[in-house]
């Protein structure tokens, strides 16, 4: 059985082989609470690395990086 995973922005769809996604993507889950407009909501999507990359050149503040040694 193939798995698809398709990003919320551009549309692209990413695909598993023998149960491995062969690229990678951001999967955010955001359960909003109090003192918000979405209080009780829980709200998920994905991003291809492309557009997470776009999303991330539009911070004013720069996303803080580290190097990682040891890949799960």
């Amino acid at each position: 059985m193939e798995q698809e995973i398709i990003c919320n922005c551009c549309g692209a769809r990413m695909l598993a082989k023998e149960g491995i996604f062969r690229e990678d993507y951001l999967h955010v889950v955001k359960e909003w609470g109090y003192f918000s407009e979405k209080d009780g909501k829980r709200q998920e999507f994905y991003l291809c690395e492309a557009c997470y990359d776009k999303l991330i050149e539009s911070f004013l503040h720069p996303v803080m990086t580290t190097e990682v040694t040891e890949l799960l």
